[in-house]
């Protein structure tokens, strides 16, 4: 089995965004990392490429991403103050696009921090 190394990988799990932690990938799961904490270590072992749910839900039932991206849009756009929520586990990029959803729908930002 050949191993993927990563170094200086960032974790998002909390807010120290450690981002000097090397991390070893087996091509579907990362199965080694050296220098985080106990959390970032748990967070990224558990993150896997494995294709382990369907693609979609709606409702709870399987559906194409298409009809799913239309069913959220709706969700979105029809309700009275949508809230944007998490963001604790996420890239920088991925919390910029939350921030500019949150504006685009008339919706709230939050995060775990505020509890």
């Amino acid at each position: 089995m050949t191993l993927t190394i990563v170094k200086n990988a960032t974790c998002t799990f909390c807010g120290c965004v450690c981002d000097d932690i090397e991390l070893h990938a087996d091509g579907v799961r990362i199965v080694e990392t050296k220098r985080a904490c106990s959390l970032g270590e748990s967070w990224f072992k558990n993150h896997t490429a494995e294709h382990l749910y369907p693609d979609a839900l709606i409702d709870g039932h399987p559906a194409t991403v298409d009809d799913a991206v239309e069913a959220a849009a709706d969700y979105l756009l029809n309700a009275d103050m949508p809230l944007v929520y998490g963001m604790s586990n996420i890239t920088c990029e991925a919390q910029r696009e939350a921030v500019s959803l949150a504006e685009l729908i008339g919706g709230v930002i939050d995060s775990h921090t505020s509890l």
